[in-house]
């Protein structure tokens, strides 16, 4: 049995803690082929995947854009809201058809702020997402650009 990854909301944020982080949420939804942001772009908000796939990238100078990970259901897409200057440190891309819940990062960092506990589990959420992603961009940019044989070990 495949274990949940802890970087999805279901498992990462209790139940009540998803409830109060839910009440700041409005759905959107966004085409195939559309840019939901840009890396350096400012980070004032950030979106859960209801369905549907959206694609990070990563700009690599004198190359396309190389994407890093595809996101899905239950997954957070973007997490420089949290982390001062707010500024996109990737580029993301609906694939297909996305539904997703929209949060207003100041919003969301106001009730972190007055509730220390959802503040944290929160915080420890974007975190493990954070390693996650730099993890993986990491990797994906070692497969596609190191001359072979000189790969990661992880």
């Amino acid at each position: 049995m495949r274990t949940q990854s802890p970087t999805r909301i279901t498992v990462a944020l209790s139940a009540e803690h998803r409830i109060r982080l839910m009440e700041l949420a409005h759905d959107v939804n966004f085409e195939a082929g559309t840019r939901l942001f840009n890396e350096g772009g400012h980070a004032d908000r950030f979106w859960i995947v209801k369905s549907g796939a959206v694609a990070l990238d990563l700009h690599v100078p004198g190359r396309q854009a190389t994407v890093v990970e595809t996101l899905g259901p239950d997954e957070l897409v973007g997490w420089s809201w949290l982390f001062r200057p707010y500024v996109w440190h990737f580029g993301a891309e609906a694939k297909t058809l996305v539904r997703a819940h929209e949060f207003d990062a100041t919003a969301v960092r106001m009730l972190m702020d007055a509730d220390p506990a959802i503040g944290s589990e929160i915080g420890h959420w974007v975190g493990e997402v954070l390693a996650r992603r730099l993890t993986s961009a990491r990797v994906r940019l070692l497969d596609r650009y190191a001359p072979y044989g000189s790969g990661s070990t992880l």
